[in-house]
Parts: structure tokens; sequence; C-alpha cells
């Protein structure tokens, strides 16, 4: 595992960003990034791995009681009624014969629960991904380049779930500021067997308990406060294993505190816009942990496609996960 200088996350950051580009990698237009790596043929692969039908929702619910608490504007979705069952009762739909109907709005921020982090959400020295100035990137009209809807049709594939809040936690859980080092994922893969294989194209699921906690404690900081999550030490590690994307059951995929002094999501800072890789989060894995762990096998066809929102930075996803 690489050292890291507490004092200097400037350094870290520059050195890893160095080390891990994949700028120019698939051409200078490209607006994919690591999905690149998940091409047709794993596709087929992940569907192969439909063995009992089983589907399970990786998605947390999307209501007023969720974790959010007002950081950065961020709230929770707000879910009202524009016709209801008592107005078709009333007969003030306006509707002929006898026919109502109920209909519904819902107001929240697109990172407000389960979601993708798209490649126009990070910048690092005011530059996104694959060499472009963000401000050409993302405007005030949104992103005109790597807006999410560019992902949409492409996140269906080969997931593999790491259980490393089961492989070194307490009662399957990791506790807050635990750094899931390179080594702890090999090693949880080492553990699982040959089914949690990680490589090119595959979608990654790391489960660490965070999730579990806030369900039975109550949210508390669950949103943005302390947590564990993946060390900055792993960007070589997520380069090299060439995954297509990576989701946590935590709010900000990577440890927090983080391991600097004075940094603030560095991980994010590398492999988003320098890596194009794309991050989920919040997503519920505890359903599914319980299934792989029941039977042995931790792979299975994964769909997650974002909700296409035209030029958004980052969107809501209901995972499936299907074995």
């Amino acid at each position: 595992m690489r050292e890291l200088d507490r004092a200097d996350p400037a350094g870290a950051v520059a050195a890893a960003a160095k080390r891990c580009s994949n700028w120019g990698r698939w051409g200078a237009d490209d607006v994919l990034g690591t999905l690149n790596f998940l091409d047709d043929a794993k596709r087929r692969e992940g569907a192969a791995l439909v063995r009992r039908g089983a589907s399970l929702s990786l998605a947390q619910s999307f209501d007023a009681n969720g974790p959010q608490h007002g950081w950065r504007r961020r709230t929770n979705p707000v879910h009202t009624m524009l016709d209801t069952g008592l107005d078709a009762e009333r007969g003030v739909q306006g509707f002929p014969h006898g026919i109502g109907g109920a209909d519904d709005v819902i107001f929240m921020p697109l990172q407000a629960s389960t979601q993708w982090d798209g490649l126009g959400h990070i910048f690092d020295h005011g530059m996104a991904w694959n060499g472009r100035r963000a401000g050409d990137v993302v405007t005030s009209l949104g992103d005109s380049v790597t807006g999410i809807e560019t992902a949409a049709a492409h996140i269906a594939g080969r997931g593999v779930l790491l259980d490393v809040g089961r492989a070194f936690g307490v009662d399957g859980e990791l506790p807050d500021g635990f750094p899931i080092t390179a080594e702890h994922l090999d090693e949880t893969i080492a553990a699982q067997g040959e089914s949690a294989r990680v490589g090119r194209g595959d979608l990654v699921c790391v489960r660490t308990g965070r999730l579990a906690r806030a369900r039975r404690e109550g949210w508390g900081e669950y949103a943005g406060g302390p947590s564990p999550g993946l060390s900055f030490t792993t960007a070589d590690w997520l380069h090299a294993a060439e995954i297509a994307g990576i989701a946590t059951d935590t709010w900000g995929f990577e440890v927090r505190p983080n391991e600097f002094d004075e940094a603030f999501q560095p991980l994010h800072q590398v492999v988003i816009p320098h890596l194009g890789l794309f991050i989920g989060e919040m997503w519920d894995f505890d359903a599914l942990a319980a299934d792989c762990a029941a039977d042995g096998v931790w792979d299975f066809f994964l769909t997650a496609a974002p909700l296409p929102v035209t030029g958004a930075v980052g969107a809501p996803v209901n995972p499936i996960a299907v074995k």
C-alpha cells in the first residue's frame, strides 16, 4: 500500500492523477470514460449469470424520510399529489363518463438518494474528464458534453458484490473512518471465491454496512458525516482493474474523514475527472449480501441505468441485481 503524507493532499492528488489518467484513451471526444470497458460481450457475460431469476432492488427509498439534511441545499424528495382519489370521488376533475385518476409530482436534488455520479460532477483544478475545461463542460444550462443521459443505455452487465463489511467488520459493519484499501478488496475477493473475481468491464458493489447501521440507529450524519469507505490509495487498484463502475452503500464512496489533514473527497478528485470512473452512492446491498452469502455466489446480472435527465451531472437509479 502506498504511504500517504497527510500534510500534502495536493501532491498526492497530482501524483495519482498522473499515474492513473485515462485522458485520450478513447479519443478526444469521449464521453463514456470507464463505461467503454463495458462492451456487448461483457453484457452477454452478465446476462448469462441469471440462474434462479431472483431479482433484488439495490435502491433506497425516495421519500421525505431519507438521509439528506440540507448539505449544499440537498434535501430529501418532496412528493405532492396533483390529483387524488378524493378529487375523483367528488367529480371535480372534469373528465366525462365517470373516469377519474391520480397524478403526482416530485421535487428532489438528483443526488438525494441512490444515484450515479456523472463525469461532469467533479473537477480537478478546473479541468473535467478527458482534459476539458470545466467551464466548457458544465454551465448554468447543465452538462452539455458528458450529461448523465450519455450513460443511460450502457450500464448493464456483470455485477460483483464485495462484502468488505462482512469480511473485516463487526457483525457485518465497518466503523466510521475505516479506509478500505486494495488489500482489503483483494482479501475479500479471495475469501468469497471465484465468483467474486473483478476485472475489465465489471460493475463492482462494495458493501460497508454503513447503511445497515443508519437504519438501525437513525440517519444521524450518514449524509456527509464520518463513514467507512474507499481509501485514497485504491486509485491505482481502480485504474488497474479496468472496471466500468463502482458503487457503495455510503453517502460519499470514499472514507470520511478523508486521509489528509485538509482535503475534501480527494479520491473523487482523481477517479472522476482523470479515470473517467462512474461512482454510485447510497446503494442498498443488505438483501443482496444475504442472498450471496446464502448461496456462495457473488456475481450477478446488474442493470443500473440512470434516469436520463438531459445535462445532469448525477441522477437517481433503481439498480436491479438478477441472480
